[in-house]
């Protein structure tokens, strides 16, 4: 007998940390990957278009266009994951529309790998202040952008009516 309820009755599953579905077969688990890929293919092209047309309006002496990118994708993401979380979100969204845009959209939206290869590039260069601006910037902006996201999303669940 279980003691987590009355008796004859089992206590229910614990709660899943993850909003990854369990698999029951290599069929649905092959759609999941085709929707992050999808995902991450359209992230892709955000990414090329809106860091191009940052470094054609602002220039290049300073990787605005990876900082835009990387701010506006955490942003993003927060909204996203406050908007659609299972316990308090406004919008519902299956696991596999939640995997489709924070880990294919996003991921290949937000460009770390670019943050990191181009302040190493403007260490090894010497411009020590461009490379700590960098850094600084992307990480506090950054922070900031996903919780403004998250603070945007729960006043938008909280919002009564639509």
């Amino acid at each position: 007998m279980d003691s987590a309820g009355p008796p004859g009755q089992t206590a229910p599953p614990p709660r899943r940390a993850l909003m990854i579905p369990a698999p029951t077969s290599f069929r649905i688990m092959m759609r999941l990957y085709l929707w992050v890929t999808f995902g991450g293919a359209l992230g892709t092209a955000a990414r090329f278009l809106v860091s191009g047309w940052a470094a054609g309006r602002i220039g290049e002496t300073f990787p605005w266009g990876t900082l835009l990118v990387n701010v506006s994708g955490c942003f993003l993401i927060g909204f996203f994951a406050a908007l659609t979380d299972p316990a308090e979100g406004r919008l519902l969204a299956g696991p596999t529309a939640r995997q489709f845009f924070m880990t294919g959209l996003c991921g290949g939206y937000t460009t770390f790998s670019s943050f990191g290869l181009q302040t190493l590039n403007l260490v090894r260069d010497g411009d020590w202040l461009r490379a700590g601006g960098n850094v600084t910037g992307s990480v506090a902006t950054c922070l900031l952008a996903v919780w403004l996201g998250q603070l945007a999303a729960s006043c938008l669940n909280q919002w009564k009516g639509a």
